[in-house]
């Protein structure tokens, strides 16, 4: 394993799309709850190396808004997944310091479902280590809809004129608005698309795509994508020169 002497360049804030999971269960002839389960372990590891490493925020994208067009049973699998991975994880998480966060539309999830996400959220509230993001039946349009919904109601209100909307009063109905934006964005499994996750907060990310399919995606995977992004310049319009002047 690479030691930490590699990785003195450190992103603020990691995003994740954890996909790859059926796709791995089937080759080795399993089930696709099998790859999910797989999946949540995996999890555990990258959360643990995270705040080893002393990364800030890590959001990951656990189950799409679009993913309920899958079979019932698979969705119905996963809802039900989730609620034993917090209830599993959540003492150790809050013993670690760690704020465990979720982003997305809950009104469509179970109540059981949203007893546990609020319990996990309130139980960790004022931990101040690192923080960790769930994406929950979330879709980076849905996030904009809802937050272009909230500035409407602002200028009908007469709390906002129309005119004086920029960047900073859009970002601020957003989802996760009081942190900041991603820093670097990685996705297992080999499809090289967003997948409509976090497409604002994303809009400087850089962008880490591996063929290596969740499962299999080791702590020292995510160290080798960590020591890519610490070799690259970011520039944020500027030349390299500026940067390097800098």
């Amino acid at each position: 394993m690479p030691d930490n002497q590699h990785l003195t360049v450190l992103p603020h804030h990691v995003a994740i799309v954890m996909d790859g999971n059926g796709r791995w269960a089937k080759q080795k002839k399993k089930s696709r709850t099998f790859g999910h389960q797989a999946g949540s372990r995996l999890l555990h590891a990258i959360v643990e190396e995270s705040k080893n490493l002393g990364i800030r925020i890590l959001t990951v994208f656990a189950f799409s808004s679009e993913n309920w067009k899958r079979p019932q049973q698979e969705s119905s699998f996963l809802m039900g997944l989730f609620i034993k991975v917090v209830q599993r994880e959540i003492d150790e998480l809050h013993c670690n310091h760690i704020q465990v966060r979720f982003i997305g539309d809950r009104s469509v999830l179970s109540e059981t479902l949203q007893q546990v996400i609020e319990s996990a959220e309130k139980l960790t509230a004022e931990n101040q280590g690192m923080v960790l993001q769930i994406a929950l039946s979330y879709s980076g349009r849905w996030d904009i809809a809802t937050a272009a919904q909230r500035v409407a109601a602002k200028v009908a209100g007469g709390e906002l004129a129309a005119a004086d909307i920029d960047e900073q009063h859009f970002a601020a109905e957003l989802s996760f608005a009081d942190l900041p934006d991603v820093d670097f964005f990685i996705r297992s499994g080999g499809e090289l698309r967003i997948s409509n996750f976090i497409l604002w907060q994303a809009a400087y990310a850089e962008l880490y795509f591996t063929d290596v399919l969740w499962p299999d995606f080791s702590v020292q995977e995510f160290r080798k994508a960590l020591q890519e992004y610490a070799a690259r310049q970011r520039r944020f319009g500027r030349t390299g020169e500026q940067v390097l002047e800098s």
